[in-house]
């Protein structure tokens, strides 16, 4: 691959260059909106596909599901910084088209398997695909002035939301009616298309990086940026608590609605108060990165986790489904901020010529918390009962608020407001 300039062409008018950006965020939506559709497509039924491999017990089906499951997520943590590097080194445009080529291929051969450890095996390989969405918000906010970054990731976020939506009800459909094989054949095509999107719509530029003191930078001279920059690096460390807030009650919502509900349609219900999460993040994410655009990101990202740990708590008080299902909207509209918020605020403090790198450490990070968050949702229910996930989980949110807040009073010469 050849490297790419990091100066825009001279010649080419601010016109020019703004009405490139508009077409790269519309084609970088539609292919993450394919992207995160795919991804979650298959999901709701792996445990099904795995019973198609043999007479298993549930045992063993449930302890190979949550592998099966999880394991993309641990070559994600390590390929994640990885990319990252060589998309600031080689150009974010050719990494997206190698990540989507490597998932569809992954997913097509899902559909041939013929083993539970093959299935682990092309899941293991898919998770060092899996930066797409990451390299997307990077190689938008390098091209977004820093004070529309917040607006226009966030904008970016509703197309991930979107595909991760209509994902598991389009695969669900797809798995009932042309078997679980051809699902994962026909997902493939969506993924493929996602890259060739990408191929032939995006046009990479950058903004003036010229300012900048320096434009190269060792690993280990990016990971000393994020520790020596307090700011940077509290920000990032709260990515792990999101995403176990997001994903400790998810392995085990169905078994609370059925608490509280009963079996009567059942599936139905479980299905809404999962979804109404992400209607809920849809709806806000682009208003919230407005917001903070114009407040400042670290505050808005102090409110919205205290804010997530007060709508959080509730939870476990709940009395009928539909309270539960308001609760879980609310904590979309509250937890679904961070992302772009957070993403913004990266913006603003890592240089151009790592940011890819650092979102990918940021990934990484956010993998790890979606390891833990299921396990520790596991844990905790089955010693405690489930309401002491909502009570763990509202304690770990609002703690992060208190850290972040600290951290703000202590450094305010890190805080993006007060920056020249």
């Amino acid at each position: 691959m050849k490297k790419r300039t990091v100066q825009r062409k001279k010649g080419t008018s601010i016109l020019d260059q703004e009405k490139a950006a508009r077409r790269n965020l519309i084609i970088m939506w539609i292919a993450n909106f394919f992207i995160a559709g795919s991804m979650t497509m298959v999901l709701p039924f792996l445990s099904l596909y795995i019973e198609t491999f043999g007479d298993f017990s549930d045992q063993y089906v449930k302890h190979w599901s949550g592998w099966v499951f999880g394991i993309t997520f641990v070559s994600a943590i390590i390929f994640s910084p990885i990319w990252g590097r060589f998309g600031d080194k080689y150009g974010r445009k050719n990494i997206l088209i190698i990540s989507g080529t490597g998932l569809a291929i992954c997913v097509f051969l899902m559909g041939f398997v013929t083993s539970v450890f093959q299935l682990f095996l092309l899941r293991f390989v898919m998770g060092i695909f899996t930066g797409f969405i990451s390299i997307g918000q990077a190689l938008i906010s390098t091209e977004t002035p820093k004070h529309l970054a917040g607006k226009v990731l966030g904008t970016l976020q509703t197309g991930n939301v979107s595909g991760a939506l209509l994902g598991p009800l389009l695969g669900g459909v797809l798995a009932d009616s042309i078997g679980f094989a051809k699902t994962f054949q026909l997902t493939a095509i969506t993924l493929i298309l996602a890259a060739f999107l990408v191929l032939y719509g995006i046009k990479e530029s950058r903004l003036d990086a010229g300012k900048e003191k320096k434009k190269r930078y060792t690993s280990k001279e990016v990971v000393s940026h994020i520790l020596r920059h307090p700011m940077l690096l509290a920000v990032m460390f709260i990515s792990i608590f999101i995403q176990i807030a997001h994903f400790s009650i998810q392995p085990i919502l169905a078994l609370y609605v059925s608490e509280i509900h009963g079996p009567a349609n059942l599936a139905l219900f479980s299905g809404i108060a999962f979804s109404v999460t992400g209607l809920g993040n849809l709806l806000m994410a682009r208003s919230w990165g407005r917001i903070a655009d114009r407040f400042g990101y670290e505050k808005i990202l102090v409110l919205l986790l205290i804010s997530s740990a007060i709508v959080y708590f509730p939870g476990a008080f709940v009395t009928n489904i539909w309270q539960l299902i308001i609760l879980r909207f609310l904590l979309g509209v509250t937890i679904g901020g961070i992302i772009p918020v957070r993403t913004a605020y990266i913006r603003q403090v890592a240089p151009i010529s790592i940011q890819g790198e650092v979102l990918g450490y940021n990934n990484s990070l956010r993998f790890l918390g979606n390891i833990i968050g299921p396990a520790l949702g596991g844990l905790l229910s089955g010693y405690f009962g489930i309401s002491s996930v909502f009570y763990v989980t509202s304690f770990l949110l609002l703690a992060c608020g208190i850290m972040l807040a600290s951290v703000i009073k202590q450094n305010p010469k890190y805080v993006t407001e007060n920056r020249a």
